[in-house]
């Protein structure tokens, strides 16, 4: 039994011995997977500026240059209305004849006060009649030939340019009040449109102001007609600016003489405003942080990949704009090797 315990005692030292030393070696040791002694390998690109044309594109609908809502300004019956919808009528052009027996009426009175006014012109020379008399007359021809000219133009409705009759509300007979009766809520027996020239109506940013002018060209595409490209002038800027949306509106005109497009018609505009210069980067280095909206790059710098937030401004094909805050003209942006880069990762560049 002692011989047991002395050859037991020498052999459990010797074990704590052991653990012991192993245990030392360990806090000592640096461990072999440190992050801090990885270095990624990555490919950079230098940041500069480039020359783009700045282009604004917006939606808008087409309208008509000039929409009528024809309709006399007195009641009366309607004798006949000489076009129907679709028709095109030419400026000048007869369309809606109402009832004569006023006009005729007038016109009689109208003859007769004349004659009555030019014997009137002997007897004040011979001092027969008073001025009064003679002035009494005279301006009640005047005001029946006024009411004489108001029946001429309200007894037959002509086209006031050349147009295509969108709507017919009234038939030959039916007796016309100006009261509202179109879907626009005007009173009207007949309305139409002239379409040989269309307006465009768009909201620009205020920033574009200065470079607005009446000589710029846009170009004018719709859905129905994809392949065919029209051209619009800028007709009008408007001189007030939205203070809620920070934007102010530009008419555009266009020329529309086969009657292709509508009025209606959805469009795409596209305005171009000249060159500028602008820091491009290819779309595939800009990464966005989960869970916001923010963007961000990496730049390449001493060895250190430095994680820089970034504002876009428009996207020309595969290349994005970067507006100048963190990143600047001159550095050296990761474009490959940095999908899973932390802020201040080791970097090799392998180009």
């Amino acid at each position: 039994m002692k011989k047991l315990l002395s050859f037991a005692i020498p052999v459990i030292f010797t074990a704590a011995f052991v653990s012991c030393n192993q245990m030392g070696s360990s806090e000592n040791e640096t461990p072999v997977n440190d992050a801090s002694a990885i270095v990624n390998p990555v490919k950079t690109m230098k940041v500069e500026y480039n020359t783009i044309q700045r282009t604004v594109k917006l939606s808008a609908n087409l309208e008509a240059e000039e929409e009528t809502y024809l309709a006399p300004g007195i009641s009366g019956i309607i004798r006949s209305i000489d076009v129907d919808v679709n028709d095109r009528v030419k400026k000048g052009q007869v369309l809606v004849r109402m009832d004569k027996s006023q006009l005729s009426q007038t016109r009689v009175q109208y003859e007769n006060l004349k004659k009555d006014l030019a014997r009137m012109d002997t007897l004040i020379q011979y001092g027969t009649i008073s001025q009064q008399s003679y002035d009494q007359m005279k301006t009640q021809v005047e005001v029946t030939g006024v009411m004489l000219e108001n029946l001429e133009e309200n007894t037959t409705l002509r086209a006031p340019y050349n147009a295509v009759i969108t709507g017919k509300y009234f038939n030959d007979g039916e007796l016309f009040s100006p009261a509202p009766n179109t879907p626009a809520g005007k009173a009207a027996i007949v309305s139409l449109v002239k379409m040989d020239v269309l307006k465009v109506f768009i909201n620009l940013s205020e920033t574009y102001l200065p470079l607005v002018k009446k000589s710029l060209t846009a170009k004018v595409r719709t859905e129905v007609y994809p392949k065919d490209v029209s051209e619009a002038k800028v007709h009008r800027i408007y001189p007030t600016i939205n203070a809620a949306t920070r934007t102010f509106t530009v008419e555009l005109r266009m020329k529309n003489p086969d009657y292709l497009l509508r009025p209606g018609m959805y469009s795409v505009v596209t305005l171009e405003l000249g060159d500028r210069d602008a820091l491009l980067i290819p779309a595939i280095t800009v990464q966005k942080q989960p869970g916001t909206n923010n963007r961000y790059v990496f730049i390449e710098k001493n060895g250190t990949a430095n994680k820089i937030q970034v504002t876009l401004g428009e996207r020309l094909d595969d290349k994005l704009e970067i507006l100048e805050n963190g990143v600047k003209e001159g550095d050296q942006l990761i474009y490959a090797g940095h999908v899973n880069l932390m802020d201040g990762d080791k970097v090799k560049v392998v180009n």
